[in-house]
């Protein structure tokens, strides 16, 4: 059975001097990614966003299965922009009202609708071009919690909320999705412990 393992990046440098979407791993996001590596197998083929956080985690995983990362650019973060950087409890504000009000934006945000209308529409792009292809193996996709929530409510037929938010932490979660009937094999489990 091929499955998506649908990962997030694990721990990044928070700096607000740089745009969000430039900001790396951390050692530690780095080493959780390889760890991850390490633990699953047959794995034929790594995605991510073109945000250097997901780059970072993909090109682990495709360095040890000894794949090339594929970057899908629409596999990005849902879009904060008109923001920017927001520290502490001002972010965590907005991140409740966008998952509160899917229909609205949040001060410039992308409204939560249209960003899982796009993670939705870039994951079954990649799906089919992997069938095209002939499946090899597993499929990775490293992207970012945001709209791994929104993946998570659509596979699971549910609406748009943020109890489908990644547990607290760093980042680094991964659920696995059976490619047959788009169904969740495994939920939100950190990547080191997969």
């Amino acid at each position: 059975m091929t499955q998506l393992y649908f990962t997030t990046h694990a721990d990044v440098v928070i700096d607000p001097d740089v745009p969000i979407p430039d900001w790396g791993l951390t050692e530690r996001g780095f080493a959780r990614h390889q760890a991850f590596a390490e633990r699953v197998s047959d794995i034929g083929s790594v995605w991510s966003s073109d945000e250097q956080k997901a780059r970072d985690g993909a090109d682990v995983v495709a360095r040890h299965h000894r794949v090339t990362p594929q970057i899908y650019e629409t596999l990005h973060e849902n879009d904060r922009s008109s923001t920017g950087y927001l520290h502490g409890d001002a972010f965590w504000v907005h991140v409740d009202a966008f998952f509160a009000e899917p229909e609205v934006s949040v001060k410039g945000w992308e409204r939560a609708i249209d960003a899982q209308a796009r993670i939705v529409q870039a994951v079954t792009d990649i799906l089919r071009k992997e069938t095209e292809i002939g499946l090899k193996g597993h499929i990775v996709i490293v992207a970012h919690g945001g709209v791994g929530a929104l993946f998570r409510s659509h596979i699971l037929g549910q609406p748009i909320s943020r109890n489908h938010d990644q547990p607290p932490g760093k980042g680094g979660f991964c659920m696995i999705v059976d490619l047959v009937e788009l169904k969740m094999v495994q939920d939100w489990t950190l990547i080191e412990e997969i």
